[in-house]
C-alpha cells in the first residue's frame, strides 16, 4: 500500500467526441435517396402506362382503318 501513496499524481483526460450528428446525416441522406426513387419508378411506370395506352389506341385505329379499307374495296367491286 506505501506504492500507492509514493506515486506522483496524474490527470486523466477524457475528450468526449460527436458521431451522433455523423449517423443521423447519414439517415437523412439515406432517407432523401430512398425518396427520389421511389418518385423516379413511379414517374418511369407512369410514361410506361402512357406509351402502352397510345400504343393500344394506335393499334385499334388501324384495325379501324383495316376495316374501312376492306368495306371500301367490297364497295367497289358491287358486293
Amino acid at each position: 500500500m506505501a506504492d500507492y501513496q509514493d506515486r506522483p499524481a496524474t490527470t486523466t483526460i477524457i475528450e468526449k467526441r460527436g458521431g451522433g450528428g455523423t449517423m443521423v446525416a447519414v439517415l437523412l441522406l439515406v432517407v432523401v435517396v430512398a425518396i427520389a426513387a421511389f418518385f423516379l419508378i413511379s414517374s418511369q411506370s407512369r410514361k410506361d402506362s402512357a406509351v402502352e395506352s397510345a400504343a393500344t389506341q394506335v393499334g385499334q385505329a388501324a384495325s379501324d382503318v383495316g376495316d374501312a379499307a376492306k368495306d371500301a374495296a367490297g364497295a367497289a367491286k358491287g358486293e
